[in-house]
Parts: structure tokens; C-alpha cells; sequence
């Protein structure tokens, strides 16, 4: 079995997308009852997603959902994924993660971007050009407001004086990630002022070259007196597992298909191209690097590939989607957390030693079993019955 540095982190990124004609009220309850079966399941964390048009993604704000999940669970970490800096004034995102860091005694972390959605922009007459430049400027505010620093700070859409937090952090320090899609904004800010890396676009072979991804953010990081640690570097695919393979592919295929299609393609107007069928969507996805789906032995294989392609990285995001029924996802997650994420977490080391000892010795384990038991019926003048090597001691 393969030696890891350093426990992964497994957690799922939950935007969330509901398919239109949903109750949005009941999307978001069982997105909180997702979060409550990751936590039953050990999973170590969960980002929730900031967005305000286009239909499909519900949550507004992630800070209110996050203090309600917290309330419900016991030890899943969750983070804002993310925080959409231009859209707030940077004084309040820090002032409401360090209530969020107090309230779950340290069970947050801060995810932050520049926003996603054409149609949020648009709303907020926000320039699409100034949105990474802006995120950029908001995260240096909040670092130092975290950092229990005095910030005044004047530009066009920042106006701070003399302006500190007036309650401190539970935590030590606030975790800060950044999200990073197809463009290099996302480890330069990240490596700029040492946050941790979320790359929320992981398709292989197509799409980013980590590898270079990594090394952009590590030399940003080092020519800002930062130190790059692959621990704080998490990947987002989509996921889901089953028995079999080809029942994984049959249960996601054509409604992972839709989802490409009526979100990215006739929402966002991102073209879709795929001549093959719906049928064939999922199995297209995961032999391609797209997403892993399949069996938890192919899902191994798969995040086997990803370390050696990208030299080590912290944690694996799932995306939160609903592409098969509810019973179904649920399954998926277990069976991720029963037979995949203790490959690369270490649970399963001392058990392999223990087993493989008894194992490697249990001729000599079983021939001191037998001597105990006639010792025993030696000491009550009794005649031990026969004992057939392999078979249960009688007695």
C-alpha cells in the first residue's frame, strides 16, 4: 500500500446546483442533510457557495448556511466556497467569519473569489476586468483585519478608517483559500498573500496543467516571503461511486449530461460539444479525466493518478451534484468514505500491520493455542479431545 506525507483531506463542493423546477425551499434542506451524512460519515470537509442569479445556484450566503450546518453537525470543517470579495465590503467579511469561527469554535474556513456568474456582475454593475483586481485588494484588507491589524483604506469602492475587529478569532488563524479556475489570477492571489489554493476546475487530460498551476502559485508564494505547502492545495472533480462500474456510469450518465448541458451550455452559454449519447456521457467523463465515476478501486486509481501528476496536493473536493436520486448519493458518499479516503489517510496502517503479523505467524499463534488448552484439561485430570489444526478449539 502506497505511503502518503500527509492526511488527505476529502470534502465535497457544494455551490449547490439544483436543477430548475425544484422546490428551491426542499434543495436547500437536503443540501443540509448532505451535510449532515458527510459529518455522520467522517468526511473532513464541506465549501458552500455565494451566488445571486441565473436560477440553479440557491444559496446566497454562505455564512448563513454555514451557521446552520454548524449547528447540526459535530466535527465536519466548512468553508465558504466562496466568498465573492467584490460584492461585499471587506471589513464585513472578516467580521462575519470571525463571528463563524467563534460560534463553531474553529470548525471554518474563509474560501474566496472573484465571482463567477456574467449575470452577477451585471447586477451589481461590476466590471468583469476589475472583479481579479478587486478580489485581490478586498483579500489584503481582510488578511490584515484578521491579522489584528489597524487598516484605513481608501479606494473607489473601499473606505476604511482607522478600523479594527473588535472580537478575536477562536482559531489561531483563520484558514484562507482561493479559488482558482482557468485563469493564473487564482494562484498569484493565492501566492501573493500565502493563502491556500482551491482549483475548482480539475479535468484531465484537458484543461489546466497543474503541475504548472503548482508551480505559479509556489513561486508567487516564494516571491512574497510565503512559504507554498502542498497540505493547503484542494482539487474539485465531480464524484460518484458505486458497486460496479457500469452501474456508477448508468445511475449519473444522462443526468450529468443534462446538467452540462442546461447550466454551462443554455444558462451560461458555454457551447457544450459532445456527438456521443447521453448514455454515454459519465463514462466519456471518467475515462477522460473529467470526473471520477465508477468503483471505489477506479476511484483510487484515479486520485493515484492525480498525486503523480501533480506532485501531492492536500485534499479532493467532490462536486455537490444531484445526478442520481438522493438514496443513490448518499450510497456514493459511503462507499467513498468505507473503502477510498482510508487508502490516503493512514486509518488503514496500523490495521495492515496487525493483520499481516498474525497472519506471518500463525502457525506458531496456533500451535500456543493448542498447548493452553490441553495444559488446561491437564490440570483437571481430564483428557483433551482431539484438535484438528485450522479448526475452532473445542473445550
Amino acid at each position: 500500500m502506497a505511503q502518503y506525507p500527509w492526511r488527505m483531506k476529502f470534502g465535497v463542493f457544494m455551490a449547490p446546483f439544483h436543477q430548475l423546477g425544484d422546490n428551491p425551499g426542499l434543495a436547500i434542506e437536503r443540501d443540509i442533510r448532505t451535510i449532515q451524512w458527510l459529518d455522520e460519515l467522517r468526511w473532513d470537509e464541506a465549501w458552500v457557495g455565494e451566488h445571486h442569479s441565473a436560477g440553479w445556484e440557491t444559496i446566497a450566503s454562505p455564512e448563513v448556511f454555514i451557521a446552520h450546518a454548524a449547528a447540526v453537525t459535530r466535527t465536519i470543517k466548512l468553508g465558504t466556497g466562496v466568498v465573492s470579495l467584490p460584492y461585499h465590503n471587506p471589513y464585513h467579511v472578516a467580521e462575519r467569519m470571525v463571528l463563524l469561527d467563534q460560534l463553531t469554535r474553529g470548525r471554518v474556513m474563509l474560501g474566496v473569489g472573484p465571482g463567477a456568474l456574467p449575470s452577477d456582475a451585471y447586477q451589481f454593475q461590476l466590471d468583469p476586468p476589475r472583479q481579479r483586481p478587486q478580489m485581490d485588494e478586498s483579500l489584503g484588507v481582510i488578511t490584515a483585519l484578521l491579522a489584528g491589524e489597524e487598516v484605513t483604506h481608501e479606494s473607489d469602492w473601499i473606505h476604511l478608517r482607522g478600523s479594527r475587529l473588535q472580537v478575536p478569532l477562536y482559531s489561531e488563524k483563520l484558514p484562507i483559500f482561493v479559488a482558482s479556475t482557468l485563469s493564473p489570477a487564482g494562484p498569484t492571489i493565492a501566492g501573493k498573500h500565502g493563502a491556500g489554493l482551491i482549483n475548482v476546475s480539475t479535468f484531465m487530460p484537458a484543461g489546466l496543467d497543474l503541475a504548472k498551476v503548482w508551480q505559479l502559485y509556489s513561486e508567487t508564494c516564494e516571491a512574497n516571503g510565503h512559504v507554498a505547502d502542498r497540505r493547503n492545495w484542494r482539487l474539485m472533480l465531480p464524484i460518484y461511486i458505486a458497486e460496479t462500474r457500469e452501474e456508477a456510469w448508468r445511475d449519473v450518465s444522462v443526468k450529468a449530461f443534462e446538467f452540462q448541458k442546461h447550466y454551462f451550455d443554455d444558462t451560461l452559454g458555454r457551447t457544450l460539444e459532445f456527438p456521443g449519447k447521453p448514455e454515454e456521457f459519465a463514462q466519456i467523463m471518467s475515462m477522460s479525466g473529467g470526473a471520477i465515476i465508477g468503483t471505489p478501486d477506479d476511484a483510487i486509481e484515479a486520485i493515484e493518478r492525480i498525486w503523480e501528476l501533480t506532485g501531492g496536493f492536500g485534499g479532493l473536493l467532490g462536486l455537490a451534484h444531484e445526478w442520481a436520486p438522493s438514496e443513490k448519493m448518499h450510497r456514493s458518499y459511503e462507499l467513498f468514505a468505507r473503502w477510498v479516503a482510508p487508502r490516503f489517510q493512514g486509518t488503514l496502517d496500523k490495521l495492515t500491520v496487525a493483520q499481516k503479523w498474525a497472519a506471518d505467524n500463525r502457525e506458531a499463534l496456533n500451535r500456543n493455542e493448542v498447548s493452553a488448552v490441553v495444559a488446561a484439561f491437564n490440570t483437571l485430570g481430564t483428557a483433551a479431545p482431539e484438535v484438528v489444526y485450522g479448526e475452532a478449539t473445542k473445550g
